[in-house]
C-alpha cells in the first residue's frame, strides 16, 4: 500500500474511532469504568491490515484526543494504560496464536488486558491496590461480553475491508 494511502486510512481510523468513542459516552453503563469499548474494534482493525506499530499510533491518537476532546485530562492515564496494555496483548496473540484464537478470542483477552492496564493506573493514582481487586470481578465480567461484541464486529468489518482494499 503506498504511503499516501495508508496515512490516509490510518487518519480514517483515527477519526471512526473517535467517533465511537462520542458515541459511547451516550451509553449508559452498569458499574464505573464499565465501557463497550468500541472504539478498539479500530484497533483490532488496525492492527490486522497493518501491525502493531500501526495499531499503536492509532491507540494514543485515540485515548489522547478522545479524552481532551471529552474534557478529562484524568482520563488520558485511563485510556492510554488500556490502550497500550491492551495493545501490546492482542499483538502478541495475534502474532502468536493466531492459528488457534479466533479474532473474537483476540478481542476478549484485549478487553481483559484493557480493564486490568486501567485498573493498575487507578491503584497507582489513588495509591490502593484494593481498588484493583473491588473492581476487577466486575470488570472481567463485562470484558468477556464487551470484548467478544467488538471481535465479531471486528471480524465483519476486517471481511468488508480486505474485499474492498483488494478492488481498489
Amino acid at each position: 500500500m503506498k504511503k499516501t494511502r495508508k496515512m490516509t486510512m490510518l487518519a480514517l481510523i483515527v477519526s471512526q474511532a473517535l467517533v465511537l468513542h462520542y458515541i459511547e459516552g451516550f451509553i449508559p453503563v452498569l458499574a464505573p469504568g464499565a465501557k463497550l469499548g468500541l472504539a478498539n474494534i479500530m484497533t483490532m482493525v488496525t492492527l490486522m491490515l497493518f501491525g502493531f506499530k500501526e495499531a499503536m499510533v492509532v491507540v494514543i491518537i485515540r485515548s489522547v484526543l478522545g479524552s481532551l476532546l471529552g474534557g478529562s485530562v484524568t482520563g488520558i492515564i485511563y485510556s492510554l494504560s488500556g490502550g497500550i496494555l491492551s495493545g501490546i496483548a492482542m499483538a502478541f496473540l495475534y502474532s502468536r496464536l493466531e492459528k488457534y484464537l479466533s479474532i473474537m478470542g483476540i478481542s476478549t483477552a484485549g478487553a481483559v488486558f484493557h480493564n486490568i492496564g486501567q485498573l493498575l493506573a487507578a491503584s497507582w493514582i489513588f495509591g490502593s491496590i484494593g481498588i484493583l481487586f473491588t473492581y476487577l470481578p466486575i470488570l472481567m465480567l463485562a470484558a468477556v461480553a464487551t470484548g467478544y461484541f467488538n471481535g465479531l464486529v471486528s471480524h465483519y468489518l476486517l471481511g468488508y475491508l480486505r474485499t474492498r482494499i483488494r478492488e481498489a
